[in-house]
């Protein structure tokens, strides 16, 4: 692969709700984000990537787009997106949005259309079907709960909605939505975007004639993901997706990937196909889905990370992530929150950004924060959540298990504004913040870490400053080590020029390494989370609980 300008870029995921309010109405905005610019460049990031700013009803937090060319006025106004962008070039950073494809609000007016008669010419934007039997048109459950249909009254049919029934699914079938969802997007590249991170994009095509799921009982109980994820020609909607607003363009695409194995990978990011620079695929988001308060399966991450950096050795690019909006904290998931927070966060890292690939962070991660402590069922505000919680009291279990499992596993954990300092609200905002919890360690927050030497933010600062001035950590081949080991994460990034060695123990308890090609001293350390003291070269050392060291070995 020639080399692109994101392949060595560091990008930094943040939620324009919950990152710096400006103005004192607790939420987050524009101005609030210009004035931490300086922050995420002294961090090392080189790409900020905004979650929805679109004019929206907000029944997803912004995944709900009402009009894909204005900006919500929670936020700010398109002058102060102007002078974002403006301020984050100057810095030599670049900025992505967040583009929704899949489906619109149904307060969008191209669905104002859409549901207005049969015969507009918008009904097919949309997917409208007749009911069946008395009930909906098949018996596929949405990705958040419930029917995936609903029916509506002006025109008794159903209209097709993979998430809520609030957010519609557009009609890929259709050529007019490339193009207009494509004319949106080149409206945004006009003003100085440098891509997108394109959500649900692996949703854009349904089974055709959409089947049944296998359900002799009617409704499904999970989600159709066989009929809607990654389904048969769904390449073909991303290519006029790509024609109608990235061809000839030096930008960064970024494929919410669920759905897509491996083996498929090269065919959505490979550059002889000309579609997406990276995906964020879901396979080692899955490792703790069926029991989130298991520790982590160190042999089954290597697996993953391993068919990964297989399938696109050469015919393409990672994307390297711990966090997101979707997700709990790492270090409650993965770590060790009480016992271990600080190095648990380092080691993970140490583990996931020196691979080959392009490192993603999520707001907070940086400062190594675990779930915040929600007291309450009423503190929560995400779509999903409220509806666990209502359909959990249907049922009649208990409030203690329902927040029990929405403090584990809820995404408004990882959505709780951003720590500044130890001041009211954590110096986010002078007023009531839109969602607050107790944050789980108050001492985690920019100010006092920035004054501390062994943070978990100036770890990451040396990080990213190692893995930047490293050419082994962004181009080097990947040769992983020790992979039936349970605790230990090690692989070397080689180049003609060099090698380095990885090495990462991802539990609780200490474990001990043998470096079976000659002896590691302490001048050849380049990186640790801990402090390790001068020492003649060994052969074997122990590695303290969630421990990582960096090596240049020969």
């Amino acid at each position: 692969m020639d080399a692109k300008w994101w392949q060595s870029a560091v990008v930094y995921q943040l939620y324009p709700r919950s990152f710096q309010d400006s103005d004192g109405d607790g939420v987050g905005d524009l101005p609030g984000i210009l004035r931490r610019l300086d922050y995420l460049q002294d961090l090392g990031v080189e790409v900020v990537w905004l979650c929805p700013i679109f004019a929206s009803p907000g029944v997803d937090n912004g995944y709900d787009v009402a009009d894909y060319c204005a900006i919500d006025p929670v936020f700010g106004t398109l002058a102060d997106f102007d002078r974002l962008v403006a301020g984050l070039h100057a810095r030599g950073m670049r900025l992505i949005l967040d583009l929704v494809p899949n489906h619109t609000s149904d307060q969008h007016p191209w669905f104002q259309a859409s549901r207005a008669s049969r015969d507009n010419p918008k009904r097919d934007w949309y997917v409208w079907r007749d009911g069946h039997d008395g009930g909906p048109p098949n018996n596929w459950a949405s990705i958040f709960g419930g029917p995936a249909w609903t029916r509506d009254a002006a025109t008794g049919q159903y209209y097709l909605h993979l998430f809520t029934p609030q957010q519609p699914d557009l009609n890929w079938d259709h050529p007019a939505v490339a193009e207009a969802v494509g004319e949106a997007a080149r409206w945004w590249l006009a003003r100085g975007v440098d891509g997108f991170r394109i959500d649900a994009i692996t949703c854009l095509k349904k089974a055709a004639g959409l089947p049944d799921m296998p359900n002799p009982e009617g409704l499904a109980a999970v989600p159709a993901y066989p009929r809607f994820l990654n389904a048969p020609g769904v390449l073909g909607a991303v290519d006029r997706l790509c024609q109608a607003a990235f061809a000839g363009r030096d930008l960064l695409l970024v494929g919410e990937g669920n759905g897509i194995s491996p083996r498929q990978s090269e065919a959505w990011v490979g550059p002889r196909h000309h579609r997406l620079s990276l995906v964020m695929h879901f396979e080692h988001w899955h490792l703790d889905t069926g029991d989130p308060a298991a520790p982590l399966n160190v042999v089954a991450l290597k697996r993953s990370v391993g068919r990964w950096q297989r399938a696109l050795a050469g015919r393409g690019w990672n994307a390297l992530y711990l966090e997101n909006t979707e997700l709990a904290r790492v270090v409650s998931r993965w770590g060790d929150p009480q016992r271990f927070p600080r190095e648990s966060a380092a080691a993970l890292a140490t583990a996931m950004y020196l691979l080959p690939g392009t490192p993603f962070l999520y707001q907070g991660q940086e400062l190594g924060l675990a779930n915040p402590r929600f007291r309450r069922l009423d503190e929560f505000r995400d779509v999903v959540a409220r509806r666990r919680i209502d359909e959990g009291r249907a049922r009649g279990e208990s409030e203690e298990a329902i927040l029990a499992e929405l403090q584990a596993s809820g995404r408004d954990n990882a959505r709780t504004p951003m720590p500044w300092d130890d001041g009211p609200w954590g110096g986010f905002s002078e007023g009531q913040p839109w969602l607050w919890a107790a944050p789980a360690d108050p001492g985690a927050n920019v100010a006092a870490e920035e004054a501390d030497p062994d943070s978990v933010l100036n770890y990451y600062r040396r990080l990213l400053a190692l893995r930047s001035r490293e050419p082994a950590l962004t181009m080097g081949a990947y040769r992983p080590r020790l992979g039936r080991h349970r605790q230990l994460f090690a692989y070397t990034r080689e180049t003609p020029a060099g090698r380095i060695l990885v090495i990462a123990n991802l539990s609780g308890t200490a474990t001990r390494y043998r470096h079976g090609d000659g002896r590691l001293g302490r001048d050849d350390l380049l990186l640790a989370t801990r402090p390790v003291p001068p020492h003649p070269p060994v052969g074997t050392f122990t590695l303290a609980p969630f421990e990582a060291r960096v090596y240049r070995v020969a």
